[in-house]
């Protein structure tokens, strides 16, 4: 997987953080979901870059929406991410637990109980990765997560990143060859690795239809799938009240290819799938996918061929 380099903006700090651990130590969850309603305004106000993308999303999935409403859209996303990092913390720190209704359990057994190899856990910016990977531990099998080193030292500290425990293991993009070396091994062994699929980051992107328009999705976790014969499942999860979590593990994607001379076309498919996958997903949850990026935005979308839904 290649990469060119990012100059995203991190956001949060030390302060901030240690504001709403207090705040939730003190008041619990609804105290602390309370005290990010003026925090998340202030975003909206002054964080431009923030605004302009979350409206990219906004715009397509509320089409009918003026633009007024699809404002208050944009500050309810920045809202319920931030109660997404509120219950990170409450589940990493011991405050207490959620309800985890885990779907699709059964169908990822039986995949991992028909061959010796593990597989590739593809996800999305919604939900709560932390959630959903504690719903993982009963599966028996260690999970990797591949990502960048975290910049943000107060995220990191804050989540826990580099933590062992409930079987969670990082490996870097920043490795040889962007980390396939070891998700192949893992793969062989039989573990997990959990990719994210909703990004493109400068990293090898297709582009397919979402939302009726050409948008860039990173294909990376197909091509290495394909290559491990190894399936993919689809990993999402979905705050569905304020105590309990949907973790929806029922779509799987098999990557095989056709013929040596469709390996684009076999992988534009794969990815027009999972582009479908979330449409399904945004339409249920639409303001629990904090991707933060305009993805309809590329270099070369104007002159892509793209596959039609």
């Amino acid at each position: 997987m290649t990469r060119q380099r990012s100059s995203n903006k991190k956001r949060g700090n030390r302060l901030g953080f240690w504001f709403f651990r207090a705040a939730l130590r003190a008041f619990g969850l609804s105290g602390a979901y309370g005290l990010l309603y003026p925090v998340c305004l202030y975003y909206l106000l002054f964080d431009r870059p923030a605004v302009a993308s979350s409206m990219a999303y906004i715009r397509r999935r509320f089409k009918t929406y003026n633009f007024l409403r699809r404002v208050y859209g944009v500050y309810t996303l920045f809202v319920n991410q931030g109660k997404n990092l509120i219950d990170r913390h409450y589940a990493v720190s011991g405050l207490g637990e959620f309800d985890v209704e885990f779907k699709g359990y059964d169908e990822i057994q039986k995949l991992l109980s028909a061959s010796p190899k593990g597989l590739i856990l593809l996800t999305a910016h919604v939900g709560n990765w932390q959630v959903t990977m504690t719903a993982l531990k009963k599966l028996e099998k260690t999970v990797y997560l591949l990502m960048s080193p975290e910049e943000n030292v107060a995220v990191k500290k804050a989540l826990a990143l580099d933590s062992d425990r409930e079987r969670i293991k990082i490996i870097s993009l920043n490795n040889f060859l962007g980390g396939v070396i070891e998700i192949m091994k893992v793969i062989n062994e039989g573990d997990l690795v959990s990719i994210m699929g909703d990004r493109s980051d400068g990293y090898s992107s297709e582009e397919v239809y979402f939302l009726s328009e050409k948008a860039a999705f990173p294909y990376g976790a197909f091509s290495i799938a394909a290559a491990a014969q190894c399936p993919v499942v689809v990993l999402l999860s979905a705050k569905i009240s304020a105590k309990k979590y949907l973790v929806d593990a029922s779509h799987v994607i098999i990557p095989r290819y056709s013929s040596r001379n469709k390996k684009h076309e076999d992988i534009r498919g794969w990815v027009q799938e999972f582009a479908r996958i979330m449409e399904d997903y945004t339409a249920q949850y639409p303001l629990q996918w904090f991707v933060f990026r305009d993805i309809w935005k590329g270099k070369n979308l104007n002159n892509a061929n793209v596959i039609k839904p």
